[in-house]
């Protein structure tokens, strides 16, 4: 399932969903990478 994240003010991160963290912030996979932020409403 695809996702989007913000990392910080500007940034944002679409991919694919890994898993939830307890803080509640959202980790996602762009190709090799995995990237952690808050989930997009």
């Amino acid at each position: 399932m695809m996702k989007t994240i913000t990392m910080g003010s500007y940034i944002s991160v679409q991919g694919m969903f890994v898993r939830t963290l307890e803080n509640g912030k959202i980790v996602v996979r762009v190709g090799a990478n995995d990237f952690e932020g808050f989930p997009v409403r």
